[in-house]
């Protein structure tokens, strides 16, 4: 799952850095950023609880 939501931010992060002459799409690629980050933050969390046991 963590190898997934790393080729996701990898993919908008291209996106955001492409997108300066698109301020739609550079803000919603920001959106897309933050998202990806509380799902990183979930992940690493599972991965935590997963180690305890």
């Amino acid at each position: 799952m963590a190898e997934t939501i790393a080729g996701m931010r990898r993919s908008v992060e291209g996106l955001h850095t492409m997108a300066d002459s698109f301020p739609a799409v550079k803000r919603n690629t920001a959106r897309m950023l933050a998202s990806l980050k509380m799902l990183e933050i979930n992940v690493w969390d599972l991965n935590d609880l997963s180690e305890e046991e």
